[in-house]
């Protein structure tokens, strides 16, 4: 059709990225209780409480990325699409699902069915990780990294701008797969997209000292986007030929390094104590560089970085190392490991009492 795409998906990333900041000042103006409320299943670092409201902003432009593909990419319905029309209903049970937790604090059950459930219509659609020949495994596997991820996001959102970081971080990633496999005509690539500019205006207002928190309402709905495009592109087998298990396997690794490590390192740590790993606590990474001296902004920065090294192995391994062998598995398989160990050894930073 003659479209310019450079100068088209700049052109909507700034219109998101403006849109998204009119949109997160006229919730902060008028917020009053959505988000701010105590719960022992939220704890934040910060003991002020903010409007939780970064969430409807993130849907809203999922909405309208969805429109913009379909009036300049694609004469009929894009929804005909199973993978788009699973990714629609998933996302918006989690949406709803996060906004209903972060106005009435439902019952951890309810969100855990939630999660499920959007698992299901992942499989369901045609969404599910393939790595294996048994049919059943790779949708128990689909389940675990599905609720996993959903679940990791949001245990991320401790404190200021740490998962926007990670969630960015995330999306720029598979923005540059999709580039490098010549798939930036794809309606993913126009969601990724939109996604990736209404975080970015977001940053600006969950950055230190943030103003608005993304709440259940923002991490259930890019917890599930954020898994049913990582099954898709880095996950499933969506270049031709497939990659090797191995380099897929690493690509998500490296992709989702803050929520996996995070989330594995927490849990293994609240196990260990005796405590639930599912019940929230000044015990993160994140708190324990705070233990060691480091101010809340200069830890997003680290955060950045470390994601933005991890960003640039990912679209090396995948641009450039055209003949894989288990010899840069390992290379790059002990990086992600050394971040892991790191991890550990800065949790083992000992604090009077946990808040738990």
């Amino acid at each position: 059709m003659g479209l310019n795409l450079p100068l088209f998906y700049f052109s909507f990333f700034t219109m998101v990225f403006v849109l998204s900041i009119l949109l997160n000042s006229l919730f902060l103006k008028f917020s009053r209780t959505l988000g701010i409320r105590k719960s022992e299943n939220i704890v934040r670092f910060s003991d002020v409480h903010k409007p939780a409201l970064g969430g409807i902003t993130f849907f809203i432009t999922f909405l309208l990325s969805l429109i913009v593909y379909s009036l300049f990419f694609e004469s009929s319905n894009v929804l005909l699409h199973s993978e788009t029309l699973g990714m629609l209903v998933a996302c918006t049970c989690a949406f709803l699902m996060g906004l209903a937790d972060d106005a009435y604090d439902t019952n951890p059950i309810l969100k855990f069915s939630a999660q499920v459930f959007c698992g299901v219509i992942f499989i369901y659609t045609h969404i599910y990780i393939q790595l294996f020949q048994n049919i059943y495994l790779n949708y128990f596997i689909t389940m675990l990294w599905v609720v996993g991820i959903m679940n990791a996001i949001n245990l991320l959102d401790n404190m200021d701008a740490i998962s926007s970081i990670a969630s960015l971080n995330a999306m720029v990633t598979i923005l540059c797969l999709l580039i490098i496999g010549k798939q930036s005509d794809s309606v993913f690539f126009t969601l990724i997209l939109g996604i990736a500019s209404a975080i970015s205006a977001f940053l600006l207002f969950n950055w230190w000292p943030s103003k608005m928190y993304m709440g259940d309402t923002g991490t259930q709905f890019l917890g599930a986007f954020m898994a049913a495009v990582g099954i898709l592109f880095l996950w499933g087998t969506s270049p031709e030929p497939p990659l090797p298990a191995s380099k897929r396997v690493l690509s998500v690794l490296l992709t989702f390094a803050l929520p996996i490590i995070d989330t594995t390192v927490v849990f293994t740590n609240r196990i260990l104590r005796g405590s639930s790993p599912f019940v929230g606590g000044k015990d993160h990474t994140t708190h324990h560089l705070f233990y060691l001296g480091i101010k809340e902004p200069k830890i997003a920065v680290i955060y950045s970085l470390y994601s933005g090294v991890s960003l640039l192995f990912v679209v090396f391994i995948n641009k450039y190392i055209q003949n894989w062998s288990m010899l840069y598995f390992g290379i790059f398989s002990a990086y992600f490991i050394l971040s892991l160990i790191t991890f550990f050894i800065i949790n083992r930073v000992k604090k009077k009492s946990y808040e738990v």
